[in-house]
């Protein structure tokens, strides 16, 4: 009974030993065996693995591709509009060893705060460089200053293991005292291109309504033109017709003449004319009973 007794004890003791000597690495990780703070092991392949129990420890490190969001930070271009950026980047722990040579037991939280370290300093000198203007943080361009940013700190962050894939701009916003101003900038440069157009378009439609003006002139007096040369000509030809027909019958073309003086003479706008009988206006008139007066 006393053997079984002390038998129960051992057995829990050497389980106890046996399981924390094993440990698993998973895919996504790689892990550091440490005997009092050295590093006696890199594992870089998952699976089961043994250390030495109460004596050895084993750091786990992500192996995927991490992101890191930086605090916002204000910069000032070349054309002193200053602006607040806000950045992230994506990386992955190339080395542990160095990696954790240079953090510590920090882990994770203190790798990102030096990543963070050299990404705004980065970020600030870039895009405050001479010539990078905020149209030019703004425009397509920026991908260019972000290849520029990823390069100078993928070589910085070399040191720490680290290895930085790409930087991004989430956000580039102006600081809070000179939204207004900009917008009233904006708004004044806005009224004055509406002023410009408008100018312009009232001048064209000035250029338009003379053009269109001197075209009626031109048309209204090339017409009249035609009309008084087709009217003479139609003149010419009528006196032309009297003309023949005064020759063919002197006498009929007499007659007709008197006729459409009488027409033109004889209406009921007229009064009361008095001629004198013997006149020759009424030549094709007279006769017998015929009355020299002529009443309307």
């Amino acid at each position: 009974m006393k053997r079984v007794t002390f038998l129960i004890p051992a057995v829990v003791l050497v389980l106890a030993v046996g399981l924390s000597s094993i440990f698993v690495v998973d895919e996504r990780q790689r892990a550091l065996v440490l005997q009092f703070g050295q590093i006696r092991q890199v594992i870089e392949e998952p699976g089961l693995n043994f250390k030495i129990p109460f004596i050895q420890e084993v750091v786990y490190y992500d192996d995927r591709i991490l992101s890191l969001d930086t605090t916002p930070i204000e910069v000032t271009p070349s054309d002193d509009r200053r602006l607040v950026v806000d950045a992230f980047a994506r990386y992955r722990i190339s080395d542990v060893v160095q990696f954790r040579q240079a953090v510590g037991a920090g882990g994770m939280r203190a790798g990102e705060e030096r990543l963070e370290g050299i990404l705004n300093p980065r970020i600030r000198e870039v895009l405050g460089a001479e010539g990078v203007t905020s149209n030019t943080i703004l425009s397509a361009e920026r991908s260019a200053l972000m290849a520029q940013i990823t390069a100078e700190a993928r070589l910085a962050a070399a040191s720490l293991g680290l290895e930085v894939l790409d930087v991004r701009l989430k956000q580039t916003n102006l600081p809070g005292q000179n939204l207004e101003a900009t917008f009233e900038r904006m708004r004044a440069e806005r009224e004055r291109e509406a002023t410009d157009e408008r100018a312009r378009g009232e001048e064209a439609a000035q250029r338009v309504r003379a053009q269109a003006d001197r075209t009626v002139v031109e048309l209204v007096s090339e017409a009249q033109r035609e009309a008084e040369i087709i009217r003479g000509e139609a003149d010419a030809e009528r006196n032309r017709i009297f003309a023949e027909a005064f020759g063919q019958d002197p006498e009929f073309f007499e007659f007709y003449r008197s006729m459409t003086a009488y027409e033109r003479a004889l209406r009921q706008q007229n009064s009361t004319m008095v001629i004198s009988p013997d006149s020759e206006f009424f030549e094709y008139l007279g006769g017998s009973g015929a009355s020299p007066r002529v009443q309307d």
